[in-house]
């Protein structure tokens, strides 16, 4: 006990008197800003003429709240004549606290005073501010509310409380203490344990769920002992109510584990369903629980346990007894209950293994329960209240088959809500269990493999991801049969395998064979359906069949409309988005970039409402597509802007980066975007770079890396470097029209830029014939009105007029196209005026999603 403080209580000249305060921590750390708001929100009471409120610091046992307590006493003393601290766990000690303090209040001179006077007299002298006015009562651990407050006294000092019981909360004002932050977690281990490595303090604050007193705890341990990091968290795994009931810290009262011991004892003796409650808490994460998870136990459970759940009240009551004795969290607001994660290994540890077992059993069947089904549905709620869960309750490891088909939904949302590392990361996990239990021919085993599949092909893994997929396609057929729902799906999937690899011809006799089977299967109105045909128009229009594939994806999107009911829907964005792109496609460049400005409006729209997160997959392909259609419109500047947020925005991504393809074909965009709008030396680095990483990523003889030589020889021409210009195109026309064929747009586009750099080149003869050429083959493809066609067209007007003989049909073509060109375009556009300038036009590629 510290009777006396050097400091003195201002104006006063005299040592503020103290009573019963502990020791000051000397590795107190952290909780500033709480120390701050407590003081702030005290000194709001000071001046008042009527008693004020008492203050209530609040939380689980050992985060700290008698030493935030003490911290206040010893930082504020010279705000205070007296502080007294009132042990308040049992009333009896409170009584006989109080009483103590008569003399110092010189109650006492007339003779000895039984307790009960004394503490009638102290509150009285305390009520009226006499002799000291300025005065600090500290209850600590006062966990029943309706025991102590008639104890209380009121009057111009202060009263302060620390407990876990939560039914202060609507009696004093009431701070919540928390765990630490782990930046204070941090602050607080490099003191205690002066050395520890940053990744080490870092594994023990998140094996320690940040609480003060077992970081406490351990350091203590380490710092005595000399034991390192490892071998305490290895401890902590084999035995830990062992090791968190030794060495308690010397300044707590208690070790981590007696903290709640007494606690959960109080439990068994006057709450014994709360109990059952909080055990079945123990095997879930230590993240919130969603009670209506819980809740679905009454109808799931076929045990006591579920039984009791029935009882509303006695649920209800069992809550508040948790929420009582600090054993858990509460929080009605969000309808969630929150174990911390050493309560739940206590509990755990304290249980027979048969135990063990059927309170997992249970917890399993609750996750199973709150499964939302298939993942389009597009809970994110439910699918997000259950992930937390997954790998502390061991669900991912059960064979029951409704569990693993719980995994199955759970890794498919996480991939189409776009957390693609996440969802690899689980399905990785479940599978290594699955292959070990059930062997790799397992349905199961084959069914999350192909979600696995999926998830690499997202994150730009097209090679693993064929690999993965094409045995597991085999395989499954064999087990479940060729028009087996499961089959099909992941048939589904290899088409994009097949498109990844520049195999377009063969993706499209995949889709098209696949989409009847797909209807007979599943319907129409299906969402796998329209997936299906989602990736058919995508095969027509990596085929040159854009007409085709404007129809497919129209009718798609009516379809999806119809089933998710408005265009605020990520599906029905997708489609929007598809729409927009096959305008692009076909030519339509007005009417594309309006469709894609409404389809970009729509994903922010998702996003803000966040049904989708800002780096989604849907959200930065269109992103990149609207660019591309404000560039191809004419909107320079505005297509340049949005280029460069969107390619920061991919390669700041955690799971897409500089090397994923979509930052690629975000890179391309932005050179092109540089080249007609910004700088073109810039241009050239950037696409130079580019390709390079292209041909490591697909190949040297994928399409793309062909078609991305045709931007680089753009920019090489610009530039004066003509010759260079030439080589690329030649050798990408070359390889294009082995891989995708002569008539291809592709290589059509490759064929024009060839023109122009044998003009460039002063062969105006060989320009002309090669574009003439091409120029046909444009008009059978695309037909007249094409912005491509009529390029080809105005350059070869340009080439006409350079030949004798020739220059009358030259200034008829040049002038046909013009008319053209403002018809489709409109006389602004940047590419109609520059061809009435009599200057040169030039294709660039853009490469589409696959």
């Amino acid at each position: 006990m510290v009777e006396f403080d050097p400091v003195s209580g201002p104006g006063r000249g005299v040592p503020t008197i103290w009573g019963g305060v502990p020791q000051r921590n000397k590795n107190f750390t952290g909780r500033e800003s709480q120390l701050t708001e407590l003081r702030r929100r005290i000194a709001s009471d000071e001046g008042e003429v009527t008693a004020v409120l008492p203050h209530a610091l609040q939380g689980l046992g050992g985060v700290g709240k008698t030493h935030l307590a003490i911290e206040y006493a010893y930082r504020y003393q010279a705000h205070y004549d007296l502080i007294w601290w009132i042990p308040a766990d049992q009333p009896v000690l409170v009584r006989s606290t109080l009483a103590s303090l008569a003399p110092r209040l010189g109650l006492s001179e007339g003779g000895l005073l039984r307790i009960d006077d004394s503490v009638a007299a102290v509150l009285e002298a305390l009520r009226r501010g006499t002799p000291y006015r300025r005065w600090l009562l500290i209850f600590d651990n006062a966990d029943q509310p309706e025991l102590i407050r008639g104890l209380m006294p009121h009057g111009p000092g202060h009263v302060l409380v620390t407990s876990r019981n939560r039914r202060w909360q609507s009696i004093v004002d009431t701070i919540e203490v928390d765990v630490f932050d782990r930046r204070e977690s941090l602050e607080f281990l490099h003191r205690r344990v002066p050395g520890i490595a940053e990744v080490d303090a870092n594994s023990l604050a998140e094996a320690l769920g940040d609480l003060p007193l077992a970081l406490e705890q351990a350091g203590a341990l380490q710092f005595e002992t000399g034991m390192d990091v490892r071998e305490y968290l290895q401890l902590l795994k084999d035995a830990s109510s062992k090791l968190l009931a030794e060495n308690p810290p010397a300044d707590y009262s208690r070790p981590v584990a007696a903290a709640w011991s007494l606690s959960v004892a109080q439990l068994r003796e006057q709450a014994p369903f709360a109990l059952e409650l909080l055990r079945r808490c123990a095997f879930f994460g230590p993240e919130p629980i969603s009670l209506e998870m819980l809740d679905r136990g009454k109808y799931t459970l076929d045990s006591d346990f579920g039984l009791s759940m029935q009882d509303r009240l006695m649920v209800s009551r069992a809550m508040r007894e948790l929420g009582r004795y600090a054993l858990a969290r509460i929080d009605n607001s969000r309808k969630t209950v929150q174990v911390h994660r050493l309560v739940q290994m206590l509990i755990r540890d304290e249980l027979l293994p048969e135990e063990q077992e059927r309170m997992r059993d249970e917890v399993h069947a609750l996750l199973v329960a709150a499964d939302p089904g298939d993942s389009e549905t597009q809970n994110r709620a439910g699918f997000e209240n259950l992930l937390p869960h997954i790998v502390p309750s061991g669900v991912y490891a059960s064979t029951a088959v409704r569990a693993r088909q719980l995994i199955e939904h759970l890794i498919g949302y996480l991939y189409n809500a776009g957390d693609l590392t996440t969802a690899l990361s689980e399905a990785d996990r479940a599978l290594d269990r699955w292959r070990a239990d059930s062997g790799d021919r397992d349905p199961d085993v084959l069914v999350l493999q192909g979600i696995k599949a999926n998830v690499l092909w997202a994150l730009g893994r097209y090679r693993e991801a064929y690999e993965l997929r094409r045995g597991t396609l085999d395989a499954i057929t064999e087990v479940l049969g060729a028009d087996h729902e499961e089959t099909l799906i992941i048939l589904n999937g290899h088409g994009a395998d097949l498109r990844a690899r520049g195999e377009f011809r063969a993706a499209l006799e995949l889709d098209e064979d696949a989409l009847p089977r797909h209807e007979r299967v599943f319907g129409r109105d299906n969402a796998q359906t329209h997936h299906v045909v989602n990736n058919l128009a995508l095969d027509c229009s990596l085929n040159s069949a854009y007409k085709r594939a404007f129809e497919l994806d129209q009718d798609n999107l009516t379809n999806r409309r119809d089933m998710w009911g408005g265009d605020i829907n990520p599906w029905v964005a997708a489609s929007l988005a598809a729409v927009a792109r096959d305008q692009r496609q076909e030519g339509h460049y007005l009417k594309a970039r309006e469709s894609a400005e409404y389809a970009y409006r729509v994903f922010e729209e998702l996003v803000n409402r966040r049904e989708l997160a800002v780096d989604h997959p849907f959200v930065l392909a269109q992103a990149k597509d609207l660019s591309v259609a404000r560039r191809k419109a004419g909107f320079f500047r505005e297509a340049l802007e949005l280029a460069e947020q969107v390619y920061e925005r991919y390669t700041s991504s955690r799971q897409f980066g500089n090397e994923h393809p979509d930052a690629l074909a975000a890179a391309i965009n932005l050179g092109n975007a540089q080249r007609v709008a910004g700088d073109p030396n810039e241009a050239a680095e950037r696409i130079e770079k580019t390709v390079n990483r292209y041909r490591d990523i697909f190949g040297a003889d994928h399409p793309y890396t062909y078609g991305c030589h045709l931007n680089l020889a753009l920019v090489h021409r610009q530039l004066g470097r003509v010759d260079e210009a030439e080589r690329l195109l030649k050798d990408a026309l070359a390889g294009l029209e082995g891989r995708v064929g002569a008539d291809h747009h592709f290589t059509l586009t490759c064929l024009a830029n060839l023109a122009t750099a044998r003009s460039a080149q002063g062969l105006v003869a060989e320009a002309l014939e090669i574009g003439e050429k091409a120029l046909a083959r444009f008009g059978e493809l695309l037909g007249p009105d094409h912005p491509h066609a009529l390029v080809c067209a105005t350059n070869v007007a340009l080439d006409l007029s350079q030949t004798a003989g020739r220059e009358e049909e030259g200034r008829r073509l040049a002038t046909e196209t013009s008319q053209r060109y403002r018809r489709v375009l409109g006389p602004d556009h940047p590419d109609v005026q520059a061809g009435e300038r009599g200057e040169r036009l030039d294709f660039d590629f853009e490469p589409p999603p696959l």
